[in-house]
């Protein structure tokens, strides 16, 4: 769903209260869509979140933790040149509709006070955070150019307009009976027939009103009665005036425990199944209504460059790979070569130079044979050719053989890479992987972009029987836990053929329950590329008897002893056994 005039207004008012006589201390930019205020009053520090996202543009106070890039985007140095110190004077809406105005009293470069203002205009796809000075643009999260936009173009030093106004009249501000005089009108059912005709709330709140007034009836607009028209006007009523009160914070969430709608009314048009939350503010309503989706959208463009490099790394991989393949498939057939250098050696006296092909007699089964010759080469030069060919192609295989080994080597590390950047878990992740690509010459170094972090610990969980589990978060982490971190007789478990984190119990030189060992596989094959899979085969061994080749990319590790179990993961065990 999304954020209408009507609850937007509601959010605006909570935030002029609560943040009234606010300062900004620090301005971020997590990602290209989202700008995050640190606000302090005298006596609270707020964290304010304005998101520009198509699907989840809104304003609201937020409890969530970003990890911001390490260097700020335009955007935001712009926010901190401009708004950095400013007092918040006001938080204002525009009536009726999805736009927001921010005043700061600030600071220019000449020490003089200043009203800059920030616009949050959250429509949708057009979803936008524009920078305003005396009237002008000074610049927008999301510029719009003349190809863009005809009608509004929002770029530095240009007036701020306002988009157009849609045509429909506001559901607040029509008549009751004229507004159903008007549906009355339409050959469409009610709930359509009312999102059609009024502007401000959004459809669930249209299905709301419907709802509470003729329950699970589909009725036509056109076909009500006076006694119909009479109980939706007494709804529509009812509907208004909980608005006029400030409304309360209500959402929808699915059988599965997905946020499917919310609004300032209670809802009641779904049926058992669905569950209803009452919030304790709109901050905290947006949030829990937003949260998930939005971590996974900020991880989604975060990893989305690394995760188009190591795919092309894997499809060029793949190409050069088939390339060596067909290579040896023609050096197989070299003998051919050779038997025609061969019978022109033999049969030289029936060569001249300028012949482009000879039918010579094979004497190995006595059929005739037609050779291509090359007409700029003498007849010996023909036969020559012939044999330095076929020796070129003999070396060749030789060498193909070891390509092809270090060919399939390379696509199963970049197979594992791909995996890890599908299931990293947030920025630090990322650096890790970035790291190992370039510690592997994927990647180029930037001694000025790139900074040192503090690694991330290994994925810690306890088994039911108190049993430390240790899981790889990265090919890097794998090493490391296989490698050094692990004993000889604590138990090693992974996915079989398949990219996956090395998970590790540590026995403590205890003997391991049968109970461990399978919470232990099945987290391995959780924290694999089959993750969702069923009986999935799960390789177990002792450390000791893993080892690394010399060369190996990391964690690529061979073993020779081993049992294979075949698992099928049980719900909720991830989170079951999570060590905080």
């Amino acid at each position: 769903m999304a954020l209408d005039a009507a609850l937007l207004s509601l959010v605006t008012e909570e935030l002029k209260n609560r943040l009234a006589e606010a300062r900004i201390d620090k301005i971020f930019e997590p990602t290209r869509d989202e700008v995050l205020l640190t606000l302090r009053t005298r006596t609270e520090t707020f964290r304010m979140l304005l998101s520009a996202r198509s699907g989840s543009a809104r304003i609201c106070l937020t409890q969530e933790n970003f990890e911001n890039p390490a260097v700020p985007p335009s955007f935001c140095m712009l926010l901190r040149k401009h708004l950095s110190g400013g007092r918040l004077l006001e938080v204002r809406q525009l009536e009726g509709d999805r736009i927001v105005f921010f005043d700061f009293q600030c600071v220019n470069e000449m020490g003089d006070l200043v009203v800059n203002t920030l616009a949050a205009e959250l429509m949708g796809r057009y979803s936008n955070l524009v920078l305003i000075q005396n009237g002008k643009i000074l610049d927008a999260l999301k510029r719009v150019d003349f190809e863009d936009s005809e009608i509004r173009q929002l770029l530095p030093g240009l007036a701020y307009t306002l988009p157009p106004k849609p045509g429909k009249p506001d559901f607040f501000q029509v008549s009751g009976p004229g507004l159903i005089a008007a549906l009355a009108q339409k050959e469409l059912p009610v709930a359509d027939a009312l999102i059609k005709s009024v502007g401000g709330v959004g459809p669930v709140v249209c299905r709301e009103i419907v709802c509470r007034a003729f329950g699970d009836n589909a009725l036509q607009a056109n076909e009500l009665d006076a006694a119909q028209k009479e109980a939706l006007l007494n709804s529509l009523e009812q509907v208004r005036q909980e608005y006029r009160n400030g409304g309360e914070p209500w959402s929808v969430a699915g059988p599965e425990g997905k946020p499917v709608e919310y609004s300032f009314t209670r809802l009641t048009q779904y049926g058992p199944g669905y569950t209803l939350t009452r919030w304790e503010s709109y901050s905290e309503m947006l949030e829990g209504y937003y949260a998930t989706k939005d971590r996974a959208e900020r991880l989604r463009q975060k990893s989305k460059e690394l995760h188009k490099a190591v795919k092309n790394m894997h499809e060029r991989a793949l190409r050069k790979q088939a390339a060596r393949k067909e290579e040896q498939a023609r050096s197989e057939a070299s003998d051919q070569l050779r038997l025609y250098g061969e019978l022109l050696n033999a049969n030289l006296w029936k060569l001249e130079k300028g012949m482009t092909s000879v039918v010579v007699d094979n004497y190995y089964d006595g059929t005739q044979l037609r050779i291509p010759l090359d007409p700029k080469l003498t007849p010996t030069g023909n036969a020559q050719k012939y044999f330095k060919d076929y020796k070129k192609r003999q070396t060749a295989a030789r060498m193909l053989v070891e390509l092809l080994e270090k060919g399939e080597e390379e696509i199963r590390y970049l197979e594992t890479v791909l995996y890890e950047v599908e299931a990293a878990g947030g920025e630090q992740a990322l650096g890790e992987i970035r790291a190992e690509l370039k510690s592997q010459g994927y990647l180029k170094y930037y001694k000025v972009r790139d900074k040192r972090q503090k690694p991330a610990d290994f994925l810690r969980y306890r088994s039911s029987d108190g049993f430390l589990i240790l899981v790889g978060r990265n090919n890097t982490q794998n090493d490391k836990l296989t490698l050094h971190t692990a004993r000889g007789c604590d138990l090693w478990f992974h996915v079989q053929k398949a990219p996956g984190s090395h998970t590790v119990v540590i026995s403590e030189g205890k003997k391991i329950p049968d109970a461990t060992r399978q919470e232990a596989a099945e987290l391995a094959v959780l924290h694999s590329s089959v993750g969702g899979g069923a009986k999935v085969p799960v390789d177990t061994t002792e450390i000791r008897n893993i080892k690394k080749p010399a060369g190996a990319k990391p964690g690529m590790v061979v073993y020779e002893v081993y049992t294979t179990v075949y698992i099928t993961p049980r719900p909720g065990l991830q989170e079951s056994l999570r060590e905080e």
